[in-house]
């Protein structure tokens, strides 16, 4: 999956779906609605993330990270593409982590 000049990939294409956990790293303006609107395209589809973490940054950015388990790369990849379209985000990176039995 291309995402300007850095190439993200999921971890290992044999491991299914069901054993993945999507991960979400959004950086944004600090805007008091970004958070609602980056979580919505998880609400739409039915999808509550396992992990959300917003911290502002002394540049008045808004840095996100979500994660949802059970999420195939495809799905992932759309909803990272979602998200870039977003008002007020600047960067999407979309990456995998194996779940911790």
């Amino acid at each position: 999956m291309e995402i300007g000049a850095i190439t993200m990939s999921f971890l290992n294409s044999r491991v299914d779906a069901a054993s993945q956990t999507a991960c979400f790293s959004v950086v944004g303006t600090a805007d008091p609605n970004l958070l609602h609107r980056l979580l919505e395209p998880f609400a739409k589809r039915g999808l509550t993330p396992s992990r959300v973490h917003a911290d502002s940054d002394p540049e008045d950015r808004l840095l996100v990270d979500i994660q949802v388990g059970g999420m195939d790369q495809d799905l992932a990849g759309r909803i990272g593409a979602g998200l870039r379209q977003i008002i007020g985000v600047e960067l999407v990176l979309v990456s995998s982590k194996a779940h911790c039995a």
